[in-house]
C-alpha cells in the first residue's frame, strides 16, 4: 500500500475531497441512492454468479455418473471455453481475465472500457467457464461486475471524476463482500488495493457500499438464490455464516511456527505470481490473435488433466472444503497444491474470466496443512491455525494486501481468536514476497496486459 507524499498528488486529493463533499451537500439523496443501487447490483451479480456456477458444476458432475471422465471433462471444458471465449471476444474483450487488474487499471487512469455490457458479459462468460471446469474463482469477476455497475450508476448521476473513481472502487469492494460474505474484507480491499487512500469521506462511501452489498447478498441467498449459504433465514433473520468451524488453540510458541510458515509461503507465492505471468505471456505469444481457440484449447487440456486424476480433484470447491476441514493428509495436500498451481496457470494463460483469490486460498491452505503435519510429526506440537493462516498468507504474498488477506481468511471461520495467527503469517509472507518484487500480481498484470495490447495493435 503506497503513501502519497508528492505535493501535486496531495493537492489533487484535496481538490477531490472538496468536489465529493460538494456533491454530498448538493445532491445527497442521489448519492445515497447510488450507493444503495451499487451495493444491490454487486450483490445480485455476485449471487447470480455463484448460483450459475453451481448449476453448471452440478450438471457436469451428474454427467460423470453417466459417461467416462476421459470423455466428459475434456468435452465440456472445450465447449465451455469456446462459448465463453466467443461471448467475450465478440461482445466485450475487456471482460477477459480476472477482472481485478481491469478495475485497478481504470482507477489508475488507464483507458479501460466500463459499463453494464462488460459486467453482463463477464457474468455469463464467467459462469460458463468456471462451471465447465476452469479452476478459477468468482471473486475477480465479482470485482469487475461490481465496478461496472458502480461506473454506470455514477454515469447516470453525472458525477465528477473524483466521485466516479471512489464509487467504482466501492463497487469492486462490494463484489468481494458479496462473494465472500466479508464486508470488512471488501471494505479493506477497496481501500488497501484499489484506492490506496484513507480519506474520511472516501471511507464513508466505501463502507456503506460494501456493507450494503453484503446485506443484500445474504437476503437474496436466503430468499432462494442460494438457501445453503446460511447468511439469512426468513424466520430467524440474519445469521453468522461460517464455512468452517475449527478448534483454535493459539500458544506463544505458535508465533515462531507461523513466521516460518509465512516465510515459506512468501517464497511460494512469488513463484506462483511469476508462473501465472509467464503463462499469460506464453498464451499471448502462441495464440494471441486467436483468443477463442486459446480458451477452447485450454478447456480441453484442463479437462484432460482432471479426467486422469482422482475424483476428489474433479470438483475444486469440494477440494478446498476438504483442505479447510483438515481431512486431507500431507500427500493429498501437496498433490492439491501441485495440481492447482499448474492448472490455474493454464487457465490464466487462456484469458478465461475467473479470479485467483479462490485458488490462492486453496493453495495456501494446502501448504499450511502440509507444514502443520510436518510440525506435528517432528515436534509433537499440533498447530491448529496453520490451514487458515496459510490461506491468508498466500493471498497476502500474491496481492501484497496483508490486511485484506487476513479478513478474507477470517471470513471463512468468523472466529475472532484466529485473527492474530493469520495476521502474523500474512505480514511475514507479505514482507518476504516484497523482497523479490515490490508490485502485486495484479499490478504486474496491468503492465503486461497494456504492453500486449500495444504490441498487438501495432502493425509489424
Amino acid at each position: 500500500m503506497s503513501v502519497t507524499t508528492n505535493p501535486k498528488e496531495t493537492s489533487q486529493q484535496i481538490g477531490s475531497n472538496r468536489s465529493i463533499r460538494r456533491l454530498l451537500r448538493q445532491r445527497w439523496l442521489v448519492v445515497v441512492l447510488t450507493l444503495i443501487l451499487t451495493g444491490l447490483g454487486a450483490a445480485i451479480t455476485g449471487v447470480l454468479f455463484k448460483a450459475g456456477v453451481h448449476v453448471i458444476e452440478d450438471w457436469r458432475l451428474s454427467m460423470l455418473k453417466e459417461l467416462p471422465a476421459w470423455f466428459v471433462l475434456p468435452a465440456i471444458g472445450a465447449i465451455g471455453g469456446l462459448i465463453s471465449g466467443t461471448l467475450i471476444f465478440k461482445l466485450a474483450p475487456s471482460a477477459s481475465g480476472s477482472g481485478v487488474s481491469h478495475i485497478m487499471a481504470y482507477l489508475r487512469h488507464k483507458n479501460v472500457p466500463m459499463g453494464l455490457r462488460v459486467g453482463l458479459v463477464k457474468l455469463v462468460a464467467g459462469i460458463v467457464a468456471i462451471g465447465s471446469g476452469f479452476p478459477l474463482g468468482p471473486e475477480g469477476p465479482s470485482v469487475q461486475m461490481g465496478g461496472s455497475v458502480a461506473w454506470k450508476m455514477a454515469q447516470w448521476l453525472k458525477a465528477p471524476v473524483s466521485f466516479r473513481r471512489v464509487i467504482v472502487a466501492a463497487g469492486g469492494g462490494a463484489g468481494i463482500a458479496a462473494i465472500f460474505s466479508a464486508p470488512l474484507g471488501g471494505f479493506i480491499y477497496a481501500i488497501e488495493e484499489l484506492l490506496n487512500s484513507a480519506r474520511p469521506v472516501v471511507l464513508l462511501l466505501v463502507v456503506v457500499t460494501t456493507f450494503w452489498a453484503d446485506t443484500w447478498a445474504d437476503v437474496l441467498q436466503g430468499l432462494g438464490l442460494d438457501p445453503k449459504a446460511g447468511g439469512f433465514d426468513s424466520t430467524l433473520g440474519f445469521q453468522v455464516e461460517r464455512t468452517f468451524t475449527p478448534i483454535v488453540r493459539f500458544l506463544p510458541i505458535d508465533l515462531g511456527y507461523l513466521m516460518a510458515l509465512g516465510l515459506i509461503i512468501g517464497v511460494l507465492a512469488e513463484l506462483y505470481c511469476r508462473y501465472i505471468l509467464l503463462m499469460q505471456r506464453k498464451g499471448t505469444l502462441w495464440l494471441g490473435k486467436q483468443p477463442i481457440l486459446r480458451m477452447g484449447m485450454s478447456g480441453f487440456i484442463l479437462g484432460s488433466i482432471y479426467a486422469f486424476l482422482p475424483k476428489t480433484f474433479q470438483h475444486v470447491g469440494e477440494l478446498q472444503y476438504l483442505i479447510g476441514k483438515g481431512d486431507a493428509n500431507i500427500s493429498m495436500a501437496l498433490g492439491t497444491f501441485t495440481v492447482l498451481f499448474i492448472t490455474t496457470g493454464l487457465a490464466a494463460a487462456s484469458g478465461a474470466p475467473g479470479g485467483l483469490f479462490f485458488p490462492m486460498l486453496t493453495l495456501g491452505g494446502a501448504i499450511g496443512l502440509a507444514c502443520g503435519g510436518w510440525v506435528e510429526a517432528l515436534t509433537g506440537h499440533i498447530p491448529t491455525t496453520y490451514i487458515f493462516a496459510g490461506m491468508g498468507a498466500f493471498v497476502a504474498g500474491c496481492s501484497r494486501t496483508p490486511i485484506t488477506a487476513m479478513f478474507l481468511a477470517f471470513a471463512l471461520t468468523k472466529e475472532l481468536l484466529i485473527l492474530k495467527p493469520i495476521l502474523v503469517a500474512c505480514i511475514t509472507s507479505f514482507l518476504v514476497a516484497r523482497i523479490f518484487h515490490e508490485k502485486s500480481i495484479y499490478e504486474r498484470q496491468i503492465n503486461l496486459e497494456f504492453s500486449e495490447a500495444t504490441s498487438i495493435s501495432t502493425p509489424p
